[in-house]
């Protein structure tokens, strides 16, 4: 089982990335492998850094020859995400949707079928706009078909949409620990959905 990380944060190690970490040392001790993607750094070099639907249907060629076309080959392995953005303005990073929006070449494939995702967010107060955050990161995943879960599991409560973690994350232990937990879920419902994905 493969599952990535991917902060949306500017901050390669910030608060998101800090909860992804944690996140991402629970699901190695369940057994699967990971990896973390900055997307600040995968951008790096675009100019413009967002997608201008250079044709359509997308071929991708954005990420032809290099280090984004090397992430959309990690997408097409996943079998779960855990995918972090810290909250502006009541939603996520420009980072994190330039980003996604660049996967479109991926929807035409449906490599993202039935991948397992869940978010993880952090703002600087306790009620700093997480919970739109997380719908947003949701909305990204299910325009890609995935399978979006919360931070439920059969060991915890049921859990709401995912991860919300006030600043400074590290002194968040209800942050923290819906993210441990979300990540169990993550690794769980992927493994029990294996046979749903596409894999070329």
């Amino acid at each position: 089982m493969f599952i990535l990380g991917i902060n949306g944060s500017p901050n390669k190690d910030g608060n998101t990335a800090f909860l992804l970490r944690r996140g991402l040392a629970v699901v190695q001790e369940m057994g699967a492998e990971t990896q973390l993607i900055q997307v600040a750094d995968i951008l790096a070099g675009f100019d413009p850094p967002f997608c201008d639907a250079c044709a359509s249907p997308c071929e991708g060629s954005c990420g032809a020859g290099n280090r984004l076309g090397e992430v959309f080959e990690l997408l097409r392995r996943a079998d779960g995400m855990l995918v972090g953005s810290p909250v502006y303005f009541g939603s996520i990073s420009g980072q994190l949707k330039a980003f996604w929006d660049k996967t479109r070449v991926l929807r035409g494939e449906k490599a993202l079928l039935n991948v397992v995702g869940g978010g993880v967010t952090v703002a600087g107060a306790r009620f700093g706009g997480q919970e739109t955050t997380l719908k947003a990161i949701h909305d990204l995943m299910l325009v890609q078909g995935m399978i979006v879960v919360g931070d439920g599991h059969r060991d915890y409560d049921c859990g709401h949409q995912g991860a919300c973690a006030q600043r400074p994350a590290a002194q968040d232990e209800n942050g923290i620990n819906r993210t441990l937990i979300l990540a169990r879920r993550i690794v769980e419902v992927a493994g029990a959905t294996k046979s749903l994905r596409i894999r070329r």
